[in-house]
């Protein structure tokens, strides 16, 4: 890692998961039909209980909650949510209990998606569940799940909440402070380009704050999953001032540097599209490469969308950062059957 971001983070406590770097690979089939050279970071490969991104962020917020004694974790997320899944695996790794609040975020789906994917791993895990029914309600979701952890306390027990609203200290981005050095280390800054899907903005900030310190000048795209784009970027600059003030350093983003895309994002969060069941398809057809209909398949057709129409240069170098995702597939049966398969 570099010596840049060894300092940044070195005053937090840390729980180390993920012991080694995740690959760097070409895509050259999806590549070429884009006429661009394409590869891709596979963060869908940290390992624990099919991994993903949220597990670079656990080892900062796990590392906190042992720090204060905590012996139980609780978070909240969608009904299919990747971070619930990771925190009840980490969770379980260290022995902490898990408490998870799920969320009705996407209209009109089956007993498939409330049963299977993430929910059943949620359940092999041993965390407890919980619903919440509004969906666009982060701070509602957050009081609900500070409820929760005041009982747990009542009942003797030592609660750690990992919150979901802005406005809390972003720990969790210190993870992609790391995966900038892992990629500046592995020689994968070559590239124009990095395209990723931005939802709570975490990943996007961090990265992106992260790059900039080590001097990296290259475009951080962002493809909205969630929120509009107006939206997501304000998100993101309120991050990485968050972040600044949590490292004590200035703020080496600006709102040049902050660069997304909503133009896949209709009809919202977790509703398949006919881009995102292209990228699917494309991905597994000619690359052998499998993505998540909530995530990573809306981050790739944000990225094929851009090269299409010259947002992305023909030619240029492209690297896609693969966030995980995958058990969500498996929820998705309907969709993809529907959807995906007869495209």
């Amino acid at each position: 890692m570099s010596d840049a971001i060894d300092r940044l983070i070195a005053p937090f406590p840390r729980t180390r998961l993920l012991s080694w770097a995740t690959p760097v690979e070409a895509l050259p089939r999806l590549g070429d039909r884009l006429g661009i050279d394409l590869r891709v970071k596979r963060d869908d490969l940290t390992g624990i209980a099919f991994g993903g991104n949220k597990v670079r962020k656990l080892e900062f917020y796990l590392g906190q909650a042992r720090h204060e004694g905590a012996d139980t974790l609780l978070i909240t997320g969608a009904v299919q949510s990747n971070f619930v899944r990771v925190a009840a695996a980490c969770a379980a790794r260290l022995g902490m209990d898990c408490h998870v609040q799920l969320e009705e975020r996407v209209p009109g789906q089956g007993d498939t998606y409330r049963s299977s994917g993430n929910v059943l791993l949620d359940d092999l895990l041993g965390a407890t569940r919980y619903s919440y029914p509004v969906g666009e309600d982060e701070a509602g979701a957050d009081a609900r799940l500070h409820e929760i952890a005041a009982d747990l306390t009542h009942r003797g027990r030592r609660p750690y909440v990992i919150p979901l609203s802005p406005g809390h200290p972003p720990l969790g981005s210190l993870g992609y402070l790391v995966c900038a050095a892992e990629l500046m280390a592995q020689g994968a800054l070559d590239v124009d380009t990095i395209v990723l899907g931005s939802g709570s903005g975490l990943t996007h900030s961090g990265l992106l704050f992260g790059l900039r310190t080590l001097g990296w000048r290259g475009r951080v795209v962002g493809i909205c999953v969630r929120r509009a784009a107006a939206a997501q970027a304000e998100r993101l600059l309120r991050h990485c001032e968050r972040l600044a003030a949590l490292l004590q350093v200035a703020v080496p983003v600006g709102p040049g540097d902050i660069e997304v895309h909503d133009d896949v994002l209709a009809p919202g969060y977790g509703q398949v599209n006919d881009p995102v069941a292209d990228a699917m398809r494309l991905a597994a057809r000619l690359d052998g490469m499998l993505v998540d209909p909530v995530y990573t398949a809306r981050a790739l057709a944000g990225l094929i969308a851009c090269a299409a129409d010259g947002r992305i240069a023909a030619g240029s170098r492209a690297l896609f950062l693969h966030t995980g995702g995958l058990p969500a597939l498996f929820a998705y049966e309907t969709d993809l059957r529907s959807r995906v398969l007869n495209g």
